[in-house]
């Protein structure tokens, strides 16, 4: 059972240790903590999110150098884009595609990914697609996606909605079995509530190739989120977080309609549940009460990005510890 494990094609594939990517989370995943993940074995996604061409190339340079000296890890380094925000702003693609050292991987998420993949796959780049619905998978492998992360809903910031989205336990066995008929070669990561090893086992037995881990590596030394972010992360369980609108009318960020956002669900989400046309068409006053405790560090009123996981997360210690604690507990669970 351990071959589970040591002879995943995604090893392979990424000349990795364990069966891991890092989620290119945005303003979480930062050069710090992509470099101290592929050190640590595992493909290492920097959050280019948005297409912001000066943090995407700050913070994949800080990667860049941080593996100069270690050849195998620098091959472990990728980054993760929102695949419409690309449509209108490919800068940081762009910089990206012209590297020295070509990323292991780019990965493409929320969005048609067809336009934007071609000059990746041109590129002779790996495409990682996420999707979030059996639907989208047809689309990702004819875009050319080598690989396919399927998001179940627990996961924490952006998804699919609660009424079209899924759960990861019945999401990935069913695009692992497409994929066995269709597409044979396109290998799959779960994504979504995975923040243990016993998560990353459920993942291989569920048929994925790996796990694609956002919260629990959110919520560690090298990561760019607040302290008192992850501290709150920290203090609460499964429970407490929710999936809706709520926190991009109050960023400010003009989603497609079907994708929403989960987080701590905390005194400001409470305070707009059930309004959300009246926070839609007059936000001034409560988008102002945000950005005040965001810059405070307040996170009654601004937003605290964790999924289900959260209540599986009890601490915040080095990436690397995190990531030997999650193999290692696979291991002895396929032991």
């Amino acid at each position: 059972m351990i071959e589970r494990l040591d002879k995943s094609r995604f090893l392979a594939k990424f000349g990795l240790t364990t069966p891991i990517a890092l989620a290119p989370m945005a303003f979480g995943t930062g050069g710090a903590l992509a470099a101290a993940c592929a050190k640590a074995g595992t493909l290492s996604l920097i959050g280019g999110a948005y297409g912001d061409l000066e943090f995407t190339s700050r913070e994949y340079s800080a990667a860049e150098t941080a593996l100069a000296s270690d050849h195998d890890a620098l091959a472990r380094l990728g980054c993760g884009f929102i695949t419409w925000r690309l449509e209108e702003d490919a800068s940081a693609l762009d910089w990206l595609l012209d590297r020295p050292v070509k990323p292991a991987a780019i990965m493409l998420s929320f969005g048609d990914p067809t336009a934007i993949a071609a000059p990746i796959v041109d590129a002779g780049i790996p495409l990682i697609c996420q999707v979030q619905t059996l639907a989208m998978v047809a689309q990702a492998v004819a875009a050319g996606a080598s690989v396919i992360a399927a998001q179940g809903g627990e996961a924490g910031g952006h998804g699919m909605n609660a009424l079209d989205g899924r759960g990861t336990f019945t999401l990935v066995p069913e695009i692992a079995d497409w994929l066995a008929a269709n597409a044979p070669e396109v290998q799959l990561l779960a994504a979504g509530g995975i923040a243990d090893g016993r998560g990353l086992a459920a993942a291989l037995m569920l048929g994925a190739d790996g796990a694609l881990i956002g919260s629990r590596l959110w919520a560690c030394e090298e990561s760019l989120a607040s302290k008192n972010a992850i501290a709150e992360a920290i203090a609460a369980d499964g429970d407490n977080t929710a999936r809706s609108k709520i926190f991009d009318h109050l960023r400010e960020k003009n989603w497609p309609a079907h994708f929403d956002f989960r987080a701590l669900r905390n005194a400001i989400h409470r305070q707009w549940e059930g309004r959300l046309d009246e926070l839609a068409s007059d936000p001034q006053e409560a988008v102002a009460d945000y950005k005040a405790g965001l810059a405070s560090g307040d996170y009654s009123r601004a937003h605290v990005t964790v999924g289900e996981g959260t209540g599986l997360i009890n601490d915040a210690p080095k990436a690397a510890d995190i990531i030997a604690q999650i193999d290692a507990e696979a291991r002895k669970l396929f032991a």
